[in-house]
């Protein structure tokens, strides 16, 4: 498990690194570097949430502006749902967690 989550973490570092080379910086963002850090807190929080057996980190959302993280989508539960949001503040460079998450059976 622990050379899976090794292995999970390379791949979205790399992904993130493919996407960001070159690009431009997006709305809202002042420099490429603050969209690189929001691309790699992004990669945490989702990585953290694909790794927990309680979250459905399949069906949540993360975006990051400026390490403020949004989640969206649905949770199974209140208790998904908050734990969702837990473990994104518990994650570097997040500053602040909007939960917009819908909770549905």
């Amino acid at each position: 498990m622990k050379y899976a989550r090794t292995i999970l973490l390379a791949a979205m570092a790399g992904l993130t690194v493919a996407t960001t080379a070159g690009c431009a910086v997006m709305r809202d963002q002042t420099t490429v570097g603050g969209y690189v850090d929001d691309k790699v807190t992004t990669a945490r929080v989702k990585a953290k949430l694909l790794e927990d057996r309680t979250t459905g980190g399949m069906s949540i959302n993360v975006d990051t502006l400026e390490g403020v993280v949004a989640l969206s989508g649905f949770a199974k539960s209140p208790a998904e749902k908050s734990q969702a949001e837990a473990l994104a503040r518990a994650t570097p460079g997040v500053r602040q967690v909007v939960n917009n998450l819908i909770v549905r059976p």
